[in-house]
């Protein structure tokens, strides 16, 4: 008879792609692990994973046994989650991503409260770029992830929270703070500065201005960072300008908001949006903790109409 906690091993495996890893996540020993994966693999006659490789890897019918596993697992999770949200029981854990354009300025709005409304709520966040929450929602390794969308990818669903515009910070004396009116294509220079590859924020940038992720920039040297902070002390030291989003504005002093400026045209907009697997569990805490970053944002943030919305995909 296939057990849930069979199941739950060879997922394991599959994510960790080591039985030893496996075997501790799963709160298990290596022996304990590797007999019930045997088991099952002698109830189905096949074998699910390719031993003879490193790391592990699922045999073809293996993935097909996996990936079904990782759905009957979902919907059996669906059963406590339907039952606790039934007795309105709010406890258990939370793993959310979150990307580094937004954590700074976001977590510290809705953490906190999040934590006093459910006390019984473990909230674990990790800060990661977009590509990697994704892959660890498709893992289980997350319930959700806050990051900018649309990602496009038919295994994710996508629930947005709020629009972020997107703003301009540049050097006191800068030539685009003395610019009444500014364009798009006004921005479209060798003084910008950039995240570093793998940021969704950089990748919009990109699209706005329409520059060349290649080109040649006037700048004394090259960054490979992912801190829009570390961006603006750059700019007010060496000069420059960067594009920023709205969120990192609202606790700035009175002296860094001389530096910042916005587009005259339609306000160009990131869309930020809770997203999980299409097998998720935790449906009740995940609508609790959008509910909670929804509070947290001004009214205004939340009209899609105000901008017009810039892909990054």
């Amino acid at each position: 008879m296939i057990t849930l906690t069979q199941l739950q091993y060879i997922v394991a495996i599959d994510t960790y792609r080591n039985f030893a890893k496996a075997a501790e996540k799963t709160f298990v020993t290596q022996p304990t692990l590797s007999m019930q994966v045997k088991k099952l693999e002698e109830h189905f006659g096949v074998k699910i994973f390719d031993r003879n490789k490193q790391p592990v890897v699922p045999t073809d019918i293996g993935r097909r046994i996996i990936d079904q596993a990782r759905v009957v697992l979902s919907e059996s999770g669906r059963l406590d989650d339907m039952v606790k949200q039934f007795l309105g029981d709010i406890q258990g854990e939370l793993n959310v991503g979150i990307i580094p354009t937004l954590a700074p300025y976001l977590l510290p709005l809705f953490g906190g409260n999040f934590k006093r409304s459910y006390p019984h709520v473990n909230l674990k966040v990790e800060e990661l770029v977009t590509d990697q929450i994704a892959e660890k929602l498709k893992d289980d390794r997350l319930d959700a992830g806050i990051f900018v969308t649309p990602y496009n990818d038919s295994s994710i669903l996508e629930e947005p929270l709020f629009y972020e515009e997107m703003l301009i910070y540049a050097q006191t004396g800068h030539p685009l703070l003395q610019q009444p009116d500014i364009k798009v294509i006004d921005v479209a220079t060798p003084d910008i500065w950039l995240l570093s590859d793998g940021h969704c924020f950089r990748s919009q940038v990109i699209n706005l201005c329409a520059l060349e992720p290649t080109s040649k920039h006037e700048l004394p040297f090259e960054l490979e960072g992912g801190s829009i902070e570390t961006l603006l002390r750059i700019i007010n030291r060496e000069g420059g300008f960067t594009i920023i989003p709205e969120l990192a504005v609202m606790e700035m002093t009175e002296s860094r908001l001389k530096n910042v400026t916005t587009f005259s045209e339609k306000k160009p907009l990131r869309e930020v949006s809770i997203c999980y697997s299409r097998h998720f569990v935790k449906r009740r805490l995940i609508d609790l903790l959008a509910n909670e970053v929804k509070k947290s944002i001004p009214l205004h943030m939340k009209d899609r109409n105000r901008g017009e919305l810039v892909l990054w995909k």
